[in-house]
């Protein structure tokens, strides 16, 4: 069932939202050669306690880590650890913080050092395709309008869009209807209405679309051709003339 979320409801998703962006901001200043995953999830993890919230990832459905770190070809789930991150790496960072029962959801890609033009490029438009998603959001319009314009904007950006991994509601649970495809037909799907809350999350691919579990763990999920992928994701409001972004920009 879709949840339309109360006033009450969003302003308790408001602040969640607000300490999942604040905790992007503070691990932005430690992302740099040298560095752990493993110490980028504590960092993560300690500043949400202190800003009294919880690390909603730590634990669902047993993931042991409180943060999500992929690297380079590692499109979501990279389960941190003692792997150090070098010059030349993609580091993808997805994680949600709870307030009261309330999540938010919001991940980003980060470059590391000296890197391609062609990947500076993916990273760069992959956020841009999230805003290109974005200008669909408002009651009233359909779930495969956003969808739609992702894949539009990917496809004439030369990248290619994962199809098994989908954006989705986010609220007292992590995951809620409705599923958010980064592909799909405008006109389609279920209709938004406002107090909606959706997790809206391009991933796309420089090189083929299909991607695999690695067999390292029982998580994190690479491309099959070893291509770079990038990741961007906000937890977004739906309102009746447009939308706001709760997990800051």
């Amino acid at each position: 069932m879709i949840s339309i979320k109360s006033n009450r409801e969003i302003e308790l998703m408001r602040h969640a939202g607000h300490i999942n962006f604040l905790t992007h901001e503070e691990l932005k200043k430690h992302i740099k050669p040298g560095i752990t995953t493993g110490e980028l999830d504590k960092i993560a993890h300690d500043f949400i306690i202190k800003n009294d919230c919880i690390p909603s990832c730590l634990g669902y459905e047993d993931y042991p880590k409180s943060i999500c770190v992929s690297i380079n070809d590692e499109v979501v789930h990279g389960i941190p650890g003692k792997r150090k991150i070098k010059n030349g790496d993609i580091v993808s960072i997805d994680f949600c913080v709870g307030y009261k029962g309330y999540h938010s959801d919001a991940a980003r890609t980060y470059i590391v050092g000296d890197v391609s033009e062609e990947v500076r490029n993916l990273v760069e438009n992959t956020r841009l395709a999230f805003y290109e998603g974005l200008t669909k959001v408002r009651a009233g319009a359909k779930i495969g309008d956003i969808s739609h314009a992702i894949e539009e904007f990917a496809h004439h950006h030369g990248l290619s869009v994962v199809e098994e991994l989908v954006g989705h509601g986010v609220g007292t649970s992590i995951h809620e209807e409705p599923d958010v495809p980064n592909y799909g037909k405008s006109g389609t799907g279920f209709t938004l209405k406002e107090g909606m809350t959706l997790a809206i999350e391009p991933m796309l691919n420089l090189g083929k679309k299909e991607v695999c579990m690695t067999d390292q763990d029982d998580w994190t999920i690479v491309t099959e051709d070893e291509s770079p992928s990038a990741h961007y994701e906000n937890t977004v409001l739906v309102t009746k003339d447009g939308y706001e972004i709760l997990t800051g920009e």
